[in-house]
């Protein structure tokens, strides 16, 4: 990659990251399920008065859409709001590599490999770990929403596989619009219409930030930087650059809450990060270790 390609790789890889600060924000003065319709709202007005329609059957739009929208922010969104760290979320949502592994198995009858069979168990076994250290009831709770997040992202993954779309950008821009609606009416049935009210009539600085930063840098200039690139490199060559994420998120809980990881929550995260690294390069390791000395390459 041109090193030009490769800092913005690695820049929407921080925008991504820090992205998780911005939620911290948003759903701390606005209820989670009421914050995900706007943020879905904000990227796709007034975005879709100037991209065209994708091409993609409407099913597969409006799927991708709610599962993203609902099944992965909706969750996610929730999960921080009842406590769960922004690094240690940013961290446990990467389970969503394993989840797009068993459901690619289960939809699309994509065998995992043994290195990939070996690396979701390094990875859930990481999961396991975190959970060791956040069993009681107030604490798992949000562990488990998050991991249903990840699982709603995998399932995302799994419909733009089969979507195939042409324009990734538009994909996602008119997918959004599936998402306000059903969004709006959970906050009404679950959340305090008060706070609601409030957040309409009075937003604060902080909120007003998160909403920009979710609808635009993070949804709009993210999702079309990262198609610009994988239109340019192999997907092989660009993927990796996600495993950045969990990193930045991280540093963004400890540089604005002053966030610390507990022993099972480090023990956790090197495992994760252990699978992931033997999913995504286990077949790379073995080839380059079988490679006599003095090989051409």
């Amino acid at each position: 990659m041109k090193r030009g390609h490769v800092a913005l790789a690695v820049l929407i890889a921080a925008i991504w990251g820090f992205n998780f600060v911005a939620i911290k924000l948003g759903v701390t003065g606005v209820p989670p399920f009421f914050l995900t319709a706007a943020r879905f709202s904000l990227a796709a007005f007034p975005a879709l008065l100037f991209i065209r329609r994708p091409q993609e059957n409407w099913r597969w739009v409006a799927g991708f859409g709610l599962m993203l929208g609902v099944g992965q922010f909706g969750f996610l969104f929730l999960a921080v709001r009842l406590g769960l760290p922004v690094g240690l979320t940013s961290l446990v949502m990467q389970a969503q590599a394993f989840w797009t592994m068993v459901f690619a198995w289960i939809v699309l009858n994509e065998v995992p490999s043994t290195r990939q069979i070996w690396g979701a168990s390094i990875g859930f076994a990481g999961i396991a770990t975190i959970a060791l250290g956040r069993w009681t009831g107030p604490d798992l709770v949000p562990l488990l929403l998050c991991l249903v997040a990840a699982a709603g992202w995998g399932a995302a993954n799994i419909i733009s596989k089969k979507a195939k779309p042409k324009d990734t950008l538009s994909f996602v821009v008119w997918s959004s619009l599936a998402v306000p609606l059903p969004m709006l009416v959970l906050s009404w049935i679950f959340e305090d219409h008060a706070q609601i009210m409030s957040a309409i009539t009075a937003p604060t600085l902080s909120v007003l930030g998160s909403l920009l930063y979710l609808a635009f840098l993070s949804t709009l200039f993210g999702y079309a930087a990262w198609n610009y690139l994988f239109n340019h490199y192999a997907a092989s060559t660009v993927a990796p650059f996600s495993l950045l994420i969990p990193l930045f998120g991280i540093l963004g809980g400890i540089v604005v809450f002053a966030e610390r990881f507990d022993v099972f929550e480090f023990g956790g995260a090197v495992l994760i990060i252990c699978g992931l690294l033997v999913s995504n390069f286990g077949s790379r390791l073995k080839l380059k270790k079988a490679e006599p000395e003095g090989s051409a390459n």
